[in-house]
């Protein structure tokens, strides 16, 4: 830590930490400083973070966090498409496949989606044959992204009925195999390197399941998605059919690249448009906004507010929308590969936690099953509630009502607490949340949440002075199984006995 940093750190560890009442009764207009409308032509989202312990104290000592730890020569370098992952030496360029970024990447990425429209709309037209299912096969960003994009817009009405199977269980193939005609079946294999061993394996035996019940062109069905042509190529796939993406995109963050191909087809085009542009709309205003009225930023000193000062190692996610029922699975992903790190960028050892633990899951699920330990437990959990206005259904409007009063009662509940002479039935309160309330579920709002949650964690990942675009982490395990693969090397006793009982030894 360096000196400039350690002092910040200090005076705020130093500062009083009131309850959550008590901010709301000393200052009135704290309401307006923390929560804030983001507007998206006729849509919006409100992001309320008032319900946080942030005080204008804090506030200003993080905004002094950020000036030290070189927020604003970070966050120029993402836009400017220069080395931000030092260990690799790469760029990260997600903001330009939205058109926010260097002027000759933004350029690059409008051409890739140019013939990723161009492909989509033919296949619409009819020029593949009849396609009415897409199995789309990845794994990590390649899968996490598609399937909650098409989970919360294609529910009704979808141009083309899309599977995403990541799992290298053949359950999972099998399960969109049951559910897809061959005969109007389309591919998608989505490997930046397209080497990846589950994501090829899992294509293999779709290729054969597409042979085995009478398509004779199997490989004539396969669109690419890659940052690897020439491995496509070499794997049988026709160049007319690659779609390619940047080098510079990384896998958790591609899903405004060719990775989002299954989504365009679910959508058609002009919704894959709006999406890209509601995240577009993220990008100019964190690139743009100084301080605390920069979004994700903020979010980010409330972030680093739990996890270094009141020492909580877990953040919830949960979304009051079936349509976001998978969001606490991507963020898993997003956060925690991101900023799950024991060494800063230039590779010397962290000086505190970095990543919580991010959780959740949907509400009004969870409330029967986690909410206990929210409300009575023991570890102090910062939470996030994410809803919208406009319901995703045409069913009586009780259902609406209940669900967002429900999602509203729990941050209150979480804040205010409840004293009782019966300790089992006291509540002890003055528990953080945040709010995200869009006013519907839309490609523009849709594309913004997520953009809000990569600026967030880049931001956090400043705070902390890590590199946020690598993921050693994943290889280790994946190179012992490949060693279990080719046999011949010895392992521990209780691996030994593990690999002898299930047959691989």
């Amino acid at each position: 830590m360096s000196e400039a940093t350690g002092s910040v750190w200090k005076k705020l560890a130093d500062l009083p930490k009131p309850t959550l009442a008590q901010l709301f009764a000393e200052d009135p207009a704290r309401l307006d400083k923390l929560a804030t409308r983001f507007d998206l032509g006729e849509q919006g989202i409100r992001f309320d973070w008032s319900k946080t312990h942030l005080d204008d104290a804090h506030i200003a000592a993080f905004e002094q966090l950020a000036q030290v730890a070189g927020f604003d020569e970070h966050r120029r370098a993402l836009f400017a498409g220069e080395i931000v992952n030092p260990t690799e030496g790469r760029a990260a360029e997600h903001t330009a496949q939205r058109g926010v970024g260097k002027d000759e990447s933004v350029a690059l990425a409008h051409g890739y989606h140019s013939r990723m429209a161009a492909v989509v709309e033919a296949i619409h037209q009819g020029a593949m044959g009849d396609v009415r299912h897409l199995i789309h096969i990845g794994i990590g960003g390649s899968a996490l992204g598609p399937a909650l994009a098409v989970s919360a817009l294609a529910r009704d009405g979808a141009m083309v009925d899309v599977h995403v199977v990541s799992n290298i269980d053949g359950t999972a193939l099998e399960a969109a195999f049951d559910a897809c005609d061959p005969a109007t079946t389309m591919l998608a294999i989505a490997s930046k390197t397209f080497t990846t061993t589950e994501t090829m394996v899992n294509a293999a035996s779709a290729i054969e399941w597409l042979q085995e019940n009478g398509v004779t062109d199997p490989y004539g069905r396969v669109v690419a998605l890659t940052a690897s042509p020439e491995k496509a190529v070499e794997w049988g796939v026709d160049e007319t059919r690659i779609l390619p993406f940047s080098e510079s995109v990384g896998g958790r963050y591609s899903l405004w690249s060719s990775i989002g191909f299954p989504v365009a087809m679910a959508l058609g085009w002009p919704d894959f448009a709006e999406l890209l542009e509601g995240a577009a709309t993220i990008d100019r205003h964190f690139r743009d906004a100084d301080g605390a009225a920069n979004l994700p930023l903020r979010a980010a000193f409330a972030d680093q507010y739990y996890t270094r000062l009141r020492g909580c190692q877990t953040r919830g996610v949960f979304a009051y929308d079936e349509r976001l029922a998978l969001l606490p699975d991507y963020l898993q992903q997003l956060e925690m590969e991101s900023n799950g790190k024991s060494v800063k960028a230039d590779g010397s050892p962290v000086d505190g936690p970095t990543a919580p633990i991010t959780w959740g899951g949907v509400g009004t699920d969870a409330q029967h099953a986690v909410f206990q330990l929210l409300h009575q437990g023991t570890n102090l959990v910062p939470v996030d509630f994410i809803a919208a206005i406009v319901p995703g259904h045409d069913l009586d409007p009780a259902h609406h009502r209940i669900l967002l009063s429900n999602c509203f009662a729990q941050g209150a509940a979480l804040m205010a607490g409840k004293p009782s002479d019966d300790p089992a039935r006291a509540y002890p309160g003055d528990r953080p949340s945040a709010t995200i309330l869009l006013d519907e579920v839309s490609p523009a709002s849709f594309g913004a949440l997520i953009a809000f949650h990569e600026h967030r964690t880049f931001a956090n990942a400043v705070l902390m002075g890590i590199n946020p675009f690598d993921q050693f982490g994943v290889e280790l395990g994946k190179e012992i199984a490949k060693q279990i693969e080719k046999g011949g090397t010895t392992f521990d006793p209780s691996t030994e006995a593990l690999l002898e009982l299930a047959g691989i030894a």
